[in-house]
């Protein structure tokens, strides 16, 4: 299995639809080895305290922790973005991971130069890559993704508008 290395973004935004069928984090755990930084693990404890939908949305991940593989990084201190992205992006570089989830939309570029051979992908690729995986039908995708967009506040967001195009497409 290829091993993908999520941080806090992309975790929070399958949480928003986790729990019911159908279940996109589920899907990934069950395609993917996870391998989570300790430190994704913390913020998402620490989103789990909010009593709203990115909350619920941490407090099922962080359920579903023991599904995932935890491991430590040093963090790079000249990373110009957040712990936890700082944190992935080095631990997908450390392990060749296949894959790094994050939803950092506007800071795509400088997460995609820090990758050495890792392929950086958002929770709509990820949609995109169980629809043409036949894991997910594609009204399926469309219907997660406006969730998810809805309660990510994504909707004005020209990517993921894109991705919903190509989505109808299928």
């Amino acid at each position: 299995m290829s091993i993908l290395v999520p941080d806090t973004s992309g975790l929070v935004s399958l949480g928003i639809v986790a729990g019911e069928p159908p279940d996109p984090l589920s899907m990934c755990l069950t395609r993917y080895d996870v391998v989570i930084p300790a430190v994704v693990i913390d913020e998402l404890q620490e989103i789990a305290a909010y009593e709203d939908a990115h909350g619920r949305a941490a407090e099922l991940v962080c359920d579903r922790a023991d599904s995932m593989t935890t491991q430590s990084v040093a963090l790079d201190e000249e990373f110009p973005l957040e712990d936890g992205e700082n944190a992935a992006v080095t631990l997908a570089n450390e392990i060749d991971a296949a894959i790094l989830l994050c939803d950092e939309f506007t800071q795509i570029g400088i997460l995609h130069a820090s990758l050495a051979d890792t392929r950086l992908i958002t929770t709509p690729t990820l949609l995109s890559v169980l629809v043409r995986t036949d894991t997910l039908p594609p009204e399926e995708a469309q219907t997660l993704l406006a969730e998810i967009s809805e309660k990510r506040s994504w909707s004005a967001n020209s990517y993921v508008q894109r991705a919903r195009s190509l989505l109808a497409e299928r």
